[in-house]
């Protein structure tokens, strides 16, 4: 799963995160509105969701890039928050 470079984006790698968190965060309001979520439980993990694209973009903002290891670590923070919302 790859992203589009432009705008803030500007690195193949916080591209690759920055879908991930959308398509999570729509997955969030999915489940919300199906009910499988709580309206607290669902912002908390959007919360969670915005926090790691935060941590993605200025980490691309300080150094430049985002190395594949940093990348990973993203990936399994995304996976651990998508675990109780697509279940």
């Amino acid at each position: 799963m790859t992203g589009s470079l432009g705008g803030s984006i500007r690195d193949p790698r916080q591209a690759h995160v920055s879908v991930r968190a959308n398509i999570l965060q729509a997955d969030i309001g999915t489940a919300r509105k199906a009910g499988r979520l709580t309206a607290s439980g669902a912002a908390r993990s959007w919360r969670q969701v915005d926090g790691v694209r935060k941590a993605a973009d200025g980490l691309v903002r300080n150094q430049g890039f985002l190395s594949a290891a940093e990348r990973a670590s993203y990936d399994r923070a995304l996976d651990a928050i998508a675990r109780p919302v697509c279940r």
